[in-house]
């Protein structure tokens, strides 16, 4: 069961091989009210501990499939449903220290029905959560 929050507290974690981390991975649980495509997410931008890590340098993984955000903004017909998540892959090299974090999220959407001068709705969202293990 997803957390309501959508920063979630498992899923959290480096990833690579031990001792020669590439990065970390945030799970964030679809932030909308009912599911969208993924062309109408415009990215998500996440500040680890007051370090910013801009949406474009992350991967987004859906279902078991990595998608860039190029990738995303082609995806017209992969779609995320209410009641899921994705998980941002940032790279660092190294990843996290194991701990306690500040993570921050924010995830621009592309509301299909609003204006474009009100785009992206950001949906904001921050929660201290934990590394296991390096």
């Amino acid at each position: 069961m997803l957390e309501r929050s959508h920063i979630q507290s498992t899923g959290f974690r480096n990833y690579g091989p031990a001792g020669a981390r590439l990065g970390f991975e945030v799970r964030i649980r679809q932030p909308n009210y009912r599911g969208l495509r993924l062309s109408l997410i415009e990215g998500v931008d996440l500040t680890v501990d007051g370090i910013t890590y801009p949406a474009e340098s992350s991967r987004i993984r859906i279902g078991g499939r990595e998608y860039s955000l190029a990738e995303m903004s082609q995806a017209t017909e992969a779609r995320l449903p209410v009641g899921t998540f994705m998980t941002v892959m940032v790279p660092k090299p190294g990843g996290l220290e194991p701990g306690v974090h500040k993570v921050q999220s924010g995830v621009r959407l592309r509301p299909p029905y609003f204006p474009p001068r009100f785009r992206p709705a950001i949906a904001r969202d921050e929660q201290f959560v934990t590394i296991v293990v390096a």
